[in-house]
């Protein structure tokens, strides 16, 4: 497995990171600690996760994952092979459980619901610290989740950046996190972090967890010129579109226990007509080749040159099977030319 550099941190991480947010909800705790052992010794040596997952978020779920993980992590004794990355939820209404006391309920970016969010993480992960720390989308009001037309709001009221930068400037000092990242964030929001990191002496950012897939390109307008030029690259999380860029539900199928089949409701974009019309293209692209549509779709993502690892995730050990020989797999100029077409004729096939 190929690892590259994250950041300016010094470590390198595998190309391919194990993403968990199925821990705890699909998976059980047993499938999750199977999943990380199996990825582990495919040379895989990120895993993420979040406060708020498994997915969709629930209350009776909320850190479900980081527990399962954190159970691995005390059962295996291998916390110095793996590198930890999680993240505090930004600006939001919808989790009144998550710190009712602070904010009426209302999750933001501020200094105390920061150290409450990374000292419960680190509890419920059983360490004493976690590598990278990451704000999991902005507190201010902007694009985030593929949204467009930005519209500024009529006053602001968000938490200041050089706050929540602070706050993770702290938490490194204090040995609780290595690294600071960012999540869901804009072009105007990464540069703005490494400004203030420079200008105030706050803690660099280190990489950008942002989706990225066939179907949704947009990290391509601004932030991969950003990535390259900064070295603050992507941890492309989404690549097969929530599964959807395997081909699994063309033409009205609905696998049993799928997400689709368990939580469609919840995550409608990639379902939407047009990108299912374009879904159908890049499968019938990878069949004409003799690829696999999940290896082709991921193959794709993998060796972007923005991309620093592409976050995949499974329910079951096939299929992270296939995500992770997806790895070895490279797309020649000739398929790459047949994406760009198709790409151009409808560029943007999904909105949020």
């Amino acid at each position: 497995m190929e690892h590259r550099p994250l950041g300016s941190t010094g470590l390198t991480v595998s190309k391919i990171c194990l993403g968990t947010m199925t821990f705890g909800a699909q998976n059980t705790e047993a499938e999750g600690h199977e999943q990380m052992d199996y990825a582990i010794e495919h040379g895989v040596n990120i895993f993420d996760m979040a406060e708020m997952y498994s997915v969709p978020v629930k209350q009776e779920t909320w850190g479900r994952t980081e527990e399962i993980v954190g159970t691995w992590l005390a059962g295996r004794k291998k916390r110095d092979d793996v590198i930890i990355a999680s993240k505090v939820v930004g600006r939001s209404g919808r989790f009144p459980w998550a710190r009712p006391h602070l904010h009426n309920g209302e999750t933001r970016l501020d200094r105390q619901s920061i150290r409450e969010a990374c000292d419960a993480s680190l509890k419920r992960l059983k360490t004493d610290y976690i590598d990278l720390y990451q704000l999991h989308w902005p507190d201010r009001d902007t694009n985030t989740f593929g949204q467009l037309n930005y519209e500024p709001p009529a006053t602001d009221d968000s938490v200041p950046l050089t706050e929540s930068l602070g706050t993770l400037g702290e938490l490194i000092d204090e040995g609780k996190i290595r690294f600071a990242a960012v999540s869901n964030e804009t072009p105007w929001g990464v540069m703005e972090c490494l400004r203030l990191a420079e200008a105030e002496g706050l803690p660099v950012i280190h990489s950008i967890q942002n989706p990225y897939n066939l179907l949704m390109r947009m990290y391509e307008i601004g932030l991969s010129e950003v990535s390259i030029k900064t070295g603050v690259g992507c941890l492309g999380y989404s690549p097969l579109a929530m599964g959807v860029l395997s081909g699994k539900y063309m033409d009205g199928n609905m696998p049993a226990g799928s997400r689709m089949a368990l939580f469609g409701d919840e995550f409608p974009r990639y379902m939407q007509p047009l990108a299912q019309r374009e879904t159908a293209k890049y499968v019938a692209l990878a069949r004409k080749h003799g690829l696999d549509p999940t290896m082709f779709a991921l193959a794709f993502v993998n060796d972007r040159p923005f991309m620093t690892s592409n976050i995949i995730g499974a329910t079951s050990i096939e299929q992270l099977d296939v995500c992770l020989k997806s790895a070895d797999v490279t797309l020649s100029p000739e398929i790459l030319s047949e994406i760009d077409e198709i790409h151009r004729e409808t560029p943007i096939p999904c909105q949020a």
